[in-house]
């Protein structure tokens, strides 16, 4: 009996599970939605940057993975809508919200800086288009790499 219940707690958590997951995905906007906001000025709305745009990582190893954070607020009276974040270069790979952000609430953009084959001083670029006036903007991080 204890192993039946067990069992049964164990597949009412997978269905939790899932079932949230399928929520996230169904707020998530398709390409079409992000390419109207971007073109529709009567709903644009702004950005407050939480963290400063550029960010000193110091020092790492040749090979290391260097996880870089930047916060932000939506600041407008509409949903701000991040239609796409990318990266200078290969070595950097960049992660967004995928739903709209609604006013007055707070959002992350991560960006990963794989270190491998990149020794010396490294600057890199996120760029970040949006819903926004102006519709770009450019995070920045140094970091050296060491062998």
């Amino acid at each position: 009996m204890k192993n039946l219940a067990i069992v049964w707690i164990a597949v009412l958590s997978l269905v939790a599970c899932q079932t949230g997951d399928k929520k996230a995905s169904a707020n998530a906007l398709t390409d079409e939605q992000k390419s109207k906001a971007l073109k529709d000025s009567a709903n644009f709305t702004t950005i407050q940057w939480l963290d400063s745009t550029f960010k000193d990582l110091g020092k790492v190893k040749e090979g290391a993975v260097v996880e870089v954070s930047y916060r932000f607020k939506n600041t407008g009276n509409h949903n701000l809508i991040i239609a796409d974040v990318t990266a200078g270069c290969g070595c950097t790979t960049p992660d967004k919200p995928q739903e709209p952000i609604a006013p007055g609430k707070e959002g992350v953009i991560k960006a990963k800086f794989n270190s491998e084959n990149h020794p010396g001083e490294n600057r890199k670029d996120v760029y970040v288009l949006a819903n926004t006036v102006p519709q770009s903007s450019d995070l920045v991080f140094h970091v050296e790499v060491t062998k």
